[in-house]
């Protein structure tokens, strides 16, 4: 396979055939995947801040597993029929670690996402250089963008679990409180489609850092004309919002078949041992990972794609596409 450049006038073709964002998507999923070298690259910066932080997340968890005394029994013990019971376990658990939890967190948490944030400026930035090799190594724009990106997923999460536990007191402890019956299924439809329009909204915000972080790297900008480029760019709004819906979609689907592959050896759990199950969900989590990688791989190329197809200052850019060799 040759490089994925088309001619010019080959992209100027394109843009004057208006597509839809998913159109080309299987075009640039093909493309990408004859190329692992690109998955190579996402896997090496995520999983060289990822594999570090699991280990001193599982050793401080150690530390703590033995200076804390949890009531286990009781915790296995919760089921969804008895929610008031399991939330007071739940609190009792929480209450006995966060003394102890909260000073790692404090340290823990900073560090773990300024290390990322950094792997992801350099690490964007060599993929995006691998995909195109014009593409202008603005490391330091690109860190900033990392940056607001990490922020808006702590604010969505802080959103999210503000929402829980906002469902909780008015499905669960309320009506305990007022001595009525808790009501799960209404916890479970508020979690559930709360969720969902969380996921939408994410979808409809976070594609401008992401279209500022390839605008960056294709243009040389800086973060506010990056910022401002991506937001004047409507031909691609609905197309970008169309990769990340997607891209969500996918996400989920990959999480479902991690759950199945993981169930799989479930019924045979007499006759198997402990340490093949264990080595059995290790695999499936280091497949889940990968696929996941390859995935945002796909939706860079798939952006990259699309603002060339598009925006007429990028008129003069080749087009990123597979070509037959």
């Amino acid at each position: 396979m040759s490089d994925w450049v088309e001619t010019q006038s080959d992209a100027q073709g394109a843009q004057r055939a208006p597509v839809r964002g998913t159109q080309s998507f299987v075009g640039v999923m093909s493309a990408v995947w004859k190329r692992p070298s690109l998955t190579g690259l996402s896997l090496l910066w995520r999983w060289s801040v990822g594999i570090p932080t699991v280990v001193v997340c599982a050793w401080e968890g150690l530390r703590i597993s033995h200076a804390v005394a949890i009531n286990t029994a009781a915790l296995s013990a919760m089921t969804v029929f008895k929610p008031v019971e399991a939330g007071a376990t739940v609190s009792g658990a929480v209450r006995a670690l966060m003394p102890v939890v909260l000073p790692v967190l404090l340290w823990l948490l900073p560090a773990a996402l300024g290390v990322r944030t950094i792997a992801a400026a350099v690490g964007r930035a060599a993929l995006l250089r691998r995909l195109d090799a014009k593409a202008r190594r603005r490391r330091g724009v690109l860190f900033v963008l990392s940056v607001l990106r990490v922020v808006a997923l702590l604010v969505a999460l802080a959103v999210w679990c503000g929402g829980v536990v906002w469902a909780n007191r008015l499905a669960i402890t309320g009506p305990a409180g007022r001595g009525s019956e808790p009501d799960v299924v209404l916890l479970c439809a508020l979690v559930i489609f709360g969720t969902l329009g969380l996921f939408l909204l994410w979808a409809s915000v976070i594609w401008i850092v992401d279209a500022a972080i390839v605008i960056a790297a294709e243009r040389g900008g800086g973060i506010i004309a990056s910022v401002r480029e991506g937001l004047r760019a409507r031909r691609l709004r609905s197309k970008l919002i169309e990769i990340d819906l997607v891209m969500g979609i996918v996400k989920i689907g990959l999480i479902v078949l991690a759950m199945v592959f993981s169930a799989c050896p479930l019924p045979f759990e007499s006759v198997e041992s402990q340490t093949f199950l264990a080595w059995w969900w290790v695999g499936v989590g280091v497949l889940y990972f990968v696929a996941s990688d390859y995935f945002h791989v796909v939706r860079m190329a798939a952006y990259l794609e699309l603002y060339r197809r598009y925006e007429p200052a990028a008129e003069e850019l080749p087009r990123v596409a597979e070509t037959a060799s």
